[in-house]
């Protein structure tokens, strides 16, 4: 056994892993589709690990999240479709474009250029050569779109704030926040309408709208939302917990207590969490 193992190590044990005689059973059943939720369920697990500032764990997690990498590379090796290398070029070819004001004339080992552009500049310069991209990319240019190559398996709130971002290049964006507030009261007056009028499907909708027009508040404000709503999780988890833990010691069941006294200890959870350091 290696002391430490490489990248090419990693290779070779896919394609064991998928080797049709002497492979895993269970990897050789797997395909693009099957694989796609173990993904997701490892992108996640990589931000909870920063988040926690586990960083003792997270290089186990970025392992994980680069296998899915390697996975797809292998299936698509065995189908002719291309190759992980294939992935490495790619990628390394796709960020030397984008970012022309370090690699100059798109050589890599090059000297860096020393008129450094301001971050607003990189940032403009990054979403035009994205646009450049996607225009290569169009089957039929005439129906290009802003908002194409945005992912729809993105989690509902993300994509919402890149649809939006991708609307305000071209100026369909509130010039401040203070509107969309605006908009929140209108939305949420909609969301009341419909309750008074016990429509499900209108409800639906109109909460759809006020998540929408929540999420366009956040990003105008600076905060991302999906961050924001794991962090309110986070925190009504924390506080049920207490809650929970508490009723235990005084050996009473949750389920017989009131609203106002869970209510009650809800408040107590607050408190004890103001009392912690740092918060």
């Amino acid at each position: 056994m290696k002391d430490t193992y490489s990248l090419d190590d990693l290779l070779h044990l896919m394609a064991r892993l998928r080797d049709p005689q002497h492979g895993c059973p269970w990897d050789l059943k797997q395909s693009y589709a099957t694989i796609v939720p173990y993904t997701i369920e490892e992108a996640y697990e990589v931000a909870d690990a920063i988040e926690r500032s586990d960083f003792e764990h997270l290089p186990g997690e970025l392992g994980d999240l680069l296998f899915q990498v390697v996975y797809y590379s292998q299936l698509a090796r065995e189908e002719g479709r291309f190759e992980f290398a294939q992935v490495v070029d790619g990628i390394t070819r796709k960020l030397i474009r984008r970012h022309p004001h370090v690699f100059v004339d798109g050589d890599l080992y090059g000297a860096p250029d020393a008129a450094r552009l301001e971050e607003a500049a990189v940032k403009q310069r990054w979403e035009e050569l994205k646009a450049e991209e996607r225009a290569e990319k169009a089957a039929v240019p005439e129906q290009l779109s802003l908002l194409d190559d945005v992912p729809s398996a993105l989690p509902a709130l993300s994509r919402a704030v890149k649809l939006q971002k991708r609307a305000a290049q071209v100026g369909f964006d509130w010039p401040e926040a203070l509107p969309v507030v605006d908009k929140v009261r209108e939305e949420l007056d909609e969301v009341l309408e419909a309750m008074s009028e016990n429509d499900p499907q209108a409800i639906a909708e109109e909460i759809g709208d006020l998540l929408f027009v929540v999420t366009n508040l956040a990003r105008h404000l600076k905060v991302d939302p999906e961050t924001a709503l794991r962090s309110a999780n986070g925190k009504f988890e924390r506080r049920f917990r207490f809650i929970e833990q508490t009723l235990r010691a005084a050996g009473q069941p949750i389920e017989n207590c009131s609203l106002e006294q869970l209510d009650a200890l809800w408040g107590e959870a607050k408190k004890q969490e103001k009392l912690l350091p740092g918060c």
